[in-house]
């Protein structure tokens, strides 16, 4: 059996710098997962990084959801990438914490911890102190992002049936209270 984690790294007080958890919670809400002999985890993983490795080193595979920047990219850019093979384009520079999560994928590979990771991002428009919500830009890029993701669990064998009909707009205002890993 493996074992996957899907988690949504950000914080959610930093408008578009929350679209990896808010993104996590949607797809918890949204979709029910199913594969015949591995299992899916969700994660809010906040912006905790290095505190994370205890969980993180537990599982054979881990798909990261967070922004990534890249020069001259416009907001609301989707990427997908497997993170061995990132593309020279990405720069993990320029929010409140993607470095130190670069910095602590990194710190586990050293160890010969880190999982096999992927990486679904997308590029901010608005990293703002004390603004809970999305732009109208991250908003309209979320269906992509719910594409490639799902995308990338079916190549993994995973099979899914959304339960519900879900407005990420409407978990933002409760995303500081779910902290806490879900079971698919």
């Amino acid at each position: 059996m493996s074992t996957t984690l899907l988690i949504g790294i950000g914080n959610v007080l930093y408008a578009d710098e929350g679209i990896g958890v808010h993104f996590v919670n949607y797809i918890q809400e949204k979709y029910q997962f199913t594969h015949p002999t591995d299992q899916l985890d969700l994660l809010d993983g906040g912006t905790l990084a290095q505190g994370l490795i205890p969980i993180l080193c537990k599982y054979d595979n881990l798909i990261v959801v967070d922004t990534v920047n890249s020069p001259g990219v416009s907001p609301g850019e989707v990427y997908s990438f497997n993170f061995d093979q990132a593309p020279p384009e990405i720069d993990w520079q320029g929010s409140a914490h993607e470095v130190e999560m670069l910095q602590t994928l990194i710190m586990m590979e050293m160890v010969g911890d880190r999982p096999n990771t992927h990486v679904v991002g997308v590029t901010p428009t608005v990293i703002e102190p004390m603004t809970l919500g999305l732009t109208k830009t991250i908003q309209a890029a979320v269906p992509t992002m719910e594409n490639v993701l799902l995308k990338h669990l079916k190549e993994r064998g995973f099979s899914y049936q959304q339960q519900a009909e879900v407005d990420i707009n409407e978990l933002i205002p409760d995303s500081y209270k779910r902290g806490n890993l879900q079971y698919a």
